[in-house]
């Protein structure tokens, strides 16, 4: 499943990508915010990263105003690869070389088009393994080491 969330800065470009999600027949779920309303950025993160970590097939999308908010709130859980993305490639090599499983993107900073070109990527692009596989694994190590010893 995919899965997007904003906090009140990322909810005009949210309801932008989810019009284009729509449109092209791509199924996703909402986990809010739902208004523009002010938001924590946290709150969201959390809500959609336990989502993700539900199935490893699952994804996320997550957005504030740029993106940084979002992105260290996510990273925080274990078992999340969020990556903050601000072009297409970088969207692409965040799957194939680091398995990343929440897309993070600023609201403030990306304009509408360029957003859902990123968006794209992230989510056409497969995780290539190999040698990528051995980093990641690393990665997972260091989240059990700090689980361990704090």
């Amino acid at each position: 499943m995919l899965y997007i969330g904003s906090d009140h800065a990322g909810f005009r470009l949210k309801e932008y990508i989810k019009k284009y999600f729509a449109e092209n027949n791509i199924l996703f779920k909402d986990l809010g915010v739902h208004t523009q309303e002010s938001s924590d950025y946290p709150v969201i993160s959390k809500k959609l990263c336990c989502e993700v970590l539900k199935d490893q097939n699952n994804k996320g999308i997550l957005i504030c105003g740029t993106g940084i908010g979002v992105c260290i709130a996510a990273n925080k859980i274990k078992g999340i690869r969020a990556a903050l993305c601000s072009d297409s490639f970088l969207a692409e090599m965040c799957r194939k070389h680091n398995n990343a499983n929440v897309l993070c993107i600023g609201a403030k900073v990306l304009d509408n088009d360029k957003s859902v070109d990123i968006v794209n990527n992230f989510l056409s692009a497969d995780f290539e393994g190999g040698r990528h596989s051995r980093r990641v694994d690393q990665i997972t190590e260091i989240e059990k080491y700090i689980e361990k010893t704090i």
